[in-house]
C-alpha cells in the first residue's frame, strides 16, 4: 500500500491583490486554514477535480482577520475557490462537497477541456 500524497497546507504569506491583479493565465485561489474541518472535507473534491487540470495554477493562501486578500476578494467562508484568467475573477465556489461544484467552475476558463 503507498503512501496517500500530503495535501499541500495554507501559505500563510501571501501575494498582494496587485500581484494576483497583473498575473497572466489562469490561476486558482484557495482560502482556507488548516484546522477547517470544512476545508479538510473540501480537499478530496478539490484534488479529484484538478485532475482534469494538471497544469491549472493553484495557491492554497491562509485567511482570516486581518489577511487582506481574503478581504479583497470578499471571503467570508472556508474555503472559497476564486478562479482568475488575467487578473479578472471568472466565478467562484464556496464550500465545495462535489467534485461536480469545482467542475462547474474550472469549465468557466477559457481552454476548459471538454
Amino acid at each position: 500500500m503507498s503512501a496517500a500524497t500530503p495535501i499541500p497546507a495554507y501559505a500563510t504569506q501571501a501575494p498582494s491583490r496587485a500581484d494576483i491583479d497583473v498575473r497572466s493565465g489562469p490561476l486558482l485561489l484557495e482560502f482556507g486554514t488548516d484546522w477547517c474541518s470544512h476545508c479538510q472535507a473540501a480537499q478530496a473534491p478539490i484534488a479529484e477535480a484538478l485532475t482534469a487540470y494538471p497544469d491549472l495554477p493553484r495557491l492554497k493562501i491562509e485567511d482570516g482577520p486581518g489577511r487582506p486578500l481574503g478581504r479583497s476578494f470578499a471571503v467570508k467562508l472556508w474555503p472559497t475557490l476564486v478562479l482568475l484568467q488575467d487578473g479578472q475573477v471568472l466565478g467562484r465556489v464556496v464550500r465545495p462537497r462535489e467534485t461536480a461544484e469545482v467542475l462547474d467552475l474550472l469549465r468557466q476558463l477559457p481552454q476548459a477541456p471538454g
